[in-house]
């Protein structure tokens, strides 16, 4: 059964790491919208100095750039039977926008990961990416315990993400109060929705979403059979 996933949640609630852990397991294509932004930058291509200029701000890049990107990548071959969208829909605008994409697709399941807002600034202080490539670091990057200093993956610096700054954290968690926490309004009264609590360990996190995708899509067939 094709899992066409969201997953949402504030800076820092881990929706990141869970979206790849999930991608991974159904072996569909995690679309990290950031991650695409993240390499424009790098590029220094038109879409990159307009996202640099935001991000650095605190701000939400553009509907336009964002909806050009989300919706040229879904429609690669291997998005068909599926995918887990992680930083995208941002805004009730880019999510009513996604439910045209969807047409002649299975529904969005939408999870909600939650986590308060302290944890939030803690966490995202304390995030590392490569600086060359845009990837995250991971303890892979780091050797016996110490704090890493090179990407496994192509020998870049790790740096602080210009947009991890404690006082540009803080904008971003209040940018995310005004305009991406009403998704959970559009979308909460779906069948699809689940919210998930972030504050456990990552692998029971994980285990919280396997259990809620897996208790939508028994759902999902239950009402396929029952139809004539």
């Amino acid at each position: 059964m094709a899992l066409n996933l969201i997953m949402l949640g504030a800076p820092g609630a881990g929706k990141g790491t869970q979206a790849v852990r999930l991608a991974r397991a159904r072996r569909i294509p995690h679309v990290s919208t950031g991650a695409i932004l993240r390499e424009e930058v790098a590029a220094d291509t038109a879409i990159g100095r307009i996202a640099r200029e935001q991000m650095a701000r605190g701000d939400l890049v553009d509907d336009g750039v964002m909806l050009g990107i989300v919706e040229e990548r879904l429609s690669r071959p291997d998005a068909r039977e599926g995918f887990v969208l992680d930083g995208f829909p941002r805004t009730v605008a880019q999510a009513e926008a996604l439910d045209g994409f969807m047409v002649g697709r299975p529904p969005l399941i939408v999870v909600d990961i939650a986590a308060p807002e302290e944890e939030l600034i803690r966490r995202l202080a304390s995030r590392r990416i490569c600086g060359a490539c845009g990837r995250d670091a991971t303890p892979l990057d780091g050797a016996r315990g110490r704090a890493a200093t090179r990407c496994s993956r192509c020998g870049g610096p790790i740096v602080q993400r210009t947009d991890d700054d404690v006082e540009v954290v803080r904008e971003r968690l209040k940018v995310y109060q005004r305009q991406t926490a009403p998704l959970v309004e559009y979308y909460q009264d779906r069948p699809t929705f689940r919210a998930i609590d972030g504050m456990p360990a990552p692998e029971q996190v994980a285990a919280a979403i396997v259990r809620a995708v897996d208790d939508v899509q028994q759902q999902r067939a239950a009402n396929s059979g029952d139809r004539p």
